[in-house]
């Protein structure tokens, strides 16, 4: 069965950097493009990153791009996401996913906290 497995995240600073791992097994990773989306509480779900299959192509909402990098690793069955200049509004909940942003998506990873606070 395919299982997503998170880590990383945890508490930051603003202007600090965290760096979320999902591992990846039960399906041929390397085929499937790899996203991150996050939901903080009384907030929009929100698509943050994506990354094609073959990593030619990436995705990144407004409100990370420039500071947030999507990628991965086909010979780990990784999908990395590195938030650099963390801000408090990046306090979130954070999820990878198998496929596309703005797709149906059945397979989610478990979640991981993220908190930017001095």
């Amino acid at each position: 069965q395919v299982q997503l497995v998170q880590s990383g995240g945890g508490l930051a600073q603003p202007g600090g950097s965290l760096r979320l791992s999902c591992v990846a097994s039960g399906f041929t990773f390397s085929k499937y493009p790899m996203s991150w989306a996050r939901q903080a509480p009384g907030k929009e779900f929100e698509w943050v990153s994506g990354i094609y299959a073959d990593g030619s192509d990436t995705y990144y909402a407004d409100s990370v791009k420039g500071r947030f990098t999507i990628s991965r690793d086909n010979a780990k069955d990784t999908v990395y996401l590195q938030m650099d200049s963390l801000k408090p509004e990046d306090t979130s909940v954070y999820y990878c996913a198998k496929g596309w942003v703005h797709t149906l998506i059945d397979n989610w990873g478990q979640g991981t906290q993220v908190t930017v606070s001095s």
